[in-house]
């Protein structure tokens, strides 16, 4: 039998297949599936703990080779060394051999001992410089404490006699006695009084709290001198700027001198060496800035052969990263499979869409043949019950509109997939409340833009709004030309009127300030749309709010119904007729004789001249209320013979709800019992042909056993029934309570969800308004002035239109009317068919692989 031409409509077809490999070409077998990305494989070891399966060691190398490739990049980043595109390489999906992973595990291995070695002695010689810079602020700014001290003696000796007996700062006292651990570098006496000092550098936001637990410490027995460091010191760790202070602090007695040093280390401060004569430390300045230049010609060459290094590595990062990622994924893959240790062979499940087998056989064939196996890799197809996985292919125009619908939920396999219709519905439904041809010209110019250049975008780094623009390029394309459909039929750009064809109405002859009544013309009707001439007319918004309100109705009346239509389709599909009979048919007649009713109203009202014939035409809000209210009543007749037609509709409609209530409950009960009358269990048992089974035995009567074996040019397909039917037990009243959840919700829903679609009216009366009003208040304004003045006021007004015009109309409210497009199509659509508890097909795909990674390095 002829498989199915895979197509948007439905599902493909899917297989499920068991893989017979020898162990020796395993990587390359998954390898070349991993090319091709069209086979689901399944965990046959999902008991199996991640460090009992046979390749962890295998991951374990590759995540160390992982690890230090992130550390590159994260080295690269730091050192701002571009690194080549994965782009710029020609063959990216190429499978990596096994000797170039050897290769490079070994490789970056020395890279990272060099990079680490060459980046340790870096940091260290950044830090000496630093600390080199730091303790040259100090003997600059210390040479100025120390003169002005020299000055001013006796205020220190006053200053650090004092005695400021305080009981209560003897705990503080105690404790800072004991903080932090130091050496005695930082300080030096005056000999003549006894007087010692400390000198360092500290961060300048811990200076105010230094000072203050300085002087309630010593009790107030010191003399401080500090000034702020002008430029910002670099710290090598992280390559922050810091803002730094200097201070140089006179205290009496070698233990205060102590408990100072124990403090500033305690606080984060560094303590430097300052002699306080001026002679040896211009020697000593003299010193640090020899040793500064020194370390800056080591740093410097350093720093080459770093970024030399990391350039290196650039070049070719990317491509490792693809490697040891398509690596890694190839034994996690393995890692699914079970392993035969008798016959040394890999046996792997996987499902793969039908038509596809045929090339999966061939790959196959070809990964023997350039291995050189006299054994073939075998493809067991399985029948089976099991539910396969849902995949429906995809090409660029319509990937967009599919992720729409599985953001929703996934199909059913092989239900009918609304993504189909949405291609069309959802822009449609979007230019109904967008309807501008302008601002649909605005849109489908950018959409065109992206599509145009599609290939440097999509390898250029984007944020996410951007990214979600770009993803949806083609459905951006679509509402925009659809918007301009339906801003031809509204007659609007710009909130302007487009005079396409001549007016159906004639403007008489008036005098000023005088409303004006339009004559239409005889004979003659606006070939397509509305009439331009209801622009700025004062009814204008009275017959746009009633026309676009009916249509509405109309729009919604039929996407609900080709969507309950599916429904149908489905049932057909599935081979359920009590879904037709009991869900379907009442389901629709009920929904038709009461909105298809309002539908058939609204159209006939349109079709008579109500005026011509000398009536009033009848409302039709009070008609449906009335309808229900007092049934045979009609105030104002829409046709004759009206009550007769609505009392059968209204009785036709309540006669459906018994119907959806218990027809597929009883009928379900009814066929049960008669299955038990006959002998059959109402739980099935759950066999599986398991992939271990050995192959000598030749009895397989439980299993279905084998039906066929052929073997050409080394592969062989063999194909094997599993009847592995799962059946629940039957619960009358489970399937009750849904049944009757089912028909209160699609009762209701007929309602609320009819009413839903007004928002299509409303969402296109605020888009023209809104319109409206951003051109009375810039442009409009703006053609008042003339002159050379005028030019430049017409153009700043153009500016301020056109950028508030992108902004809001376009975007904000083109945002809004997509939402509300979605939200008609997943809650008032897709509630009517879409079963939505499928299972998304997963292939293991180095292409899908290979576009997560790129987008993590962008």
């Amino acid at each position: 039998m002829a498989t199915q031409q895979d197509s948007l409509f439905r599902s493909s077809d899917m297989s499920l297949t068991q893989l017979y490999m020898a162990n020796e070409i395993g990587r390359e077998v998954v390898s070349a599936l991993g090319e091709l990305g069209i086979m689901d494989f399944r965990d046959l070891n999902s008991e199996t703990t991640a460090f009992q399966r046979t390749f962890t060691q295998e991951i374990r190398r590759l995540d160390n080779v992982e690890r230090q490739l992130r550390y590159f990049k994260a080295q690269m980043d730091k050192a701002d060394v571009s690194m080549r595109s994965m782009y710029e390489f020609g063959d990216r999906l190429a499978a990596p051999s096994a000797s170039a992973i050897d290769e490079l595990v070994d490789r970056s291995q020395t890279l990272e001992q060099r990079i680490q070695s060459l980046n340790d002695s870096y940091e260290t010689l950044k830090k000496r410089e630093m600390e080199l810079t730091e303790w040259r602020w100090v003997l600059r700014e210390a040479g100025g404490f120390f003169d002005r001290a020299r000055g001013q003696t006796d205020e220190i000796r006053r200053s650090i006699d004092q005695d400021h007996d305080d009981d209560d700062d003897a705990p503080l006292l105690a404790d800072m006695e004991q903080a932090g651990n130091g050496d005695a570098s930082g300080e030096r006496s005056f000999s003549v009084m006894n007087i010692g000092f400390v000198a360092g550098v500290i961060p300048r936001e811990r200076m105010a709290a230094f000072e203050r637990i300085l002087w309630r410490t010593l009790r107030g027995n010191l003399y401080m001198n500090q000034s702020e460091i002008e430029e910002p010191i670099i710290n090598p760790e992280n390559n922050e700027e810091m803002h730094k202070s200097v201070f140089v602090i006179f205290a009496h007695g070698k233990e205060i001198i102590n408990k100072i040093r124990k403090i500033s280390e305690s606080l984060g401060a560094d303590i430097y060496n300052v002699d306080e004569n001026s002679e040896l430390r211009r020697d000593q300045m003299h010193e640090v800035n020899t040793r500064l230049q020194d370390l800056a010609n080591v740093l410097s060459n350093t720093k080459r052969t770093l970024d030399a290094e990391l350039t290196m590595i650039g070049r070719s990062l990317a491509a490792w990263m693809i490697i040891v990622s398509k690596e890694k994924a190839v034994y996690q893959t393995l890692n699914r499979f079970s392993y035969d240790q008798q016959r040394k062979t890999l046996i792997a499940e996987a499902w793969c869409p039908t038509n596809s087998l045929a090339l999966v056989k061939s790959t196959l064939q070809d990964v023997n043949d350039r291995a050189g196996l006299s054994v073939p890799t075998i493809v067991n197809t399985i029948k089976t019950s099991k539910t396969p996985p849902t995949y429906n292919k995809t090409n660029r125009f319509t990937l967009g509109f599919q992720t729409i619908i599985d953001a929703y939920g996934t199909a059913k396999y092989t239900e009918v997939n609304p993504g189909l219709p949405t291609i069309v519905t959802f822009p449609f439904l979007f230019a109904v409340m967008f309807g501008d041809l302008g601002h649909g010209f605005i849109m489908t110019a950018a959409a065109c833009a992206m599509i145009y250049w599609e290939k440097p975008l999509l390898r250029s780094k984007q944020d996410e709004l951007f990214s979600m623009a770009f993803f949806g390029r083609y459905i951006m394309l679509m509402m925009g030309i659809f918007s301009m459909y339906t801003g031809l039929i509204y007659c609007d750009a710009f909130s302007k009127e487009l005079a396409i064809f001549p007016s159906m109405w004639e403007v008489p002859d008036f005098k000023a300030n005088e409303t004006v009544t339009m004559i239409r013309k005889e004979g003659y009707t606006y070939p397509f749309g509305m009439d331009w001439r209801w622009h700025d007319t004062d009814n204008d918004l009275l017959f746009s709010n009633s026309y676009k309100m009916k249509l509405s109705i109309l729009l919604g009346w039929a996407h609900m119904t080709y969507s309950l239509c599916l429904s149908y389709i489905n049932a057909r599909h599935f081979k359920t007729p009590i879904d037709i009979w009991g869900n379907f048919l009442p389901g629709m007649i009920f929904f038709q004789s009461i909105f298809g009713y309002l539908v058939f109203t609204i159209i006939y009202k349109w079709s008579i001249d109500w005026y011509a014939i000398g009536a009033n035409p009848p409302g039709l809000l009070n008609m449906l209320i009335y309808m229900f209210l007092q049934p045979g009543t009609v105030e104002e007749e829409l046709y004759s013979g009206q009550a007769v037609v609505q009392v059968i509709l209204l009785l036709a409609a309540v006669c459906c709800v018994p119907i959806m209530l218990f027809l597929k409950p009883f009928y379900l009960r009814w066929e049960n019992n008669r299955a038990r009358a006959m002998g059959y269990s109402a739980v099935g048992e759950s066999q599986r042909v398991s992939a271990l089974d050995d192959d000598d035995d030749e009895h397989h009567g439980m299993n279905g056993g084998r039906q066929s074996f052929a073997s050409e040019d080394g592969a062989a397909i063999i194909t094997q029934d599993i009847h592995s039917e799962e059946h629940e037990e039957f619960e009358f009243s489970e399937v009750m309570i849904h049944q009757v959840i089912h028909t209160i919700e699609f009762c209701l829903n007929c309602v609320s969800h009819t009413a839903s679609y007004l928002r299509l009216w409303a969402l296109s009366l605020a888009h023209q308004q809104l319109s409206i009003v951003l051109w009375s208040m810039t442009l409009a304004n703006a053609f008042g002035f003339t002159g050379i003045a005028g030019s430049f006021v017409i153009f700043g007004f153009f500016v301020v239109w056109f950028f508030l015009t992108v902004a809001v109309l376009v975007v904000m409210e083109g945002t809004s009317a997509m939402l509300h497009s979605l939200r008609l199509h997943w809650v008032e659509a897709m509630s009517k068919h879409f079963l939505g508890d499928g299972v998304p097909f997963e292939p293991f795909s180095f292409e899908t692989m290979l576009e997560e990674e790129m987008a993590d390095l962008k």
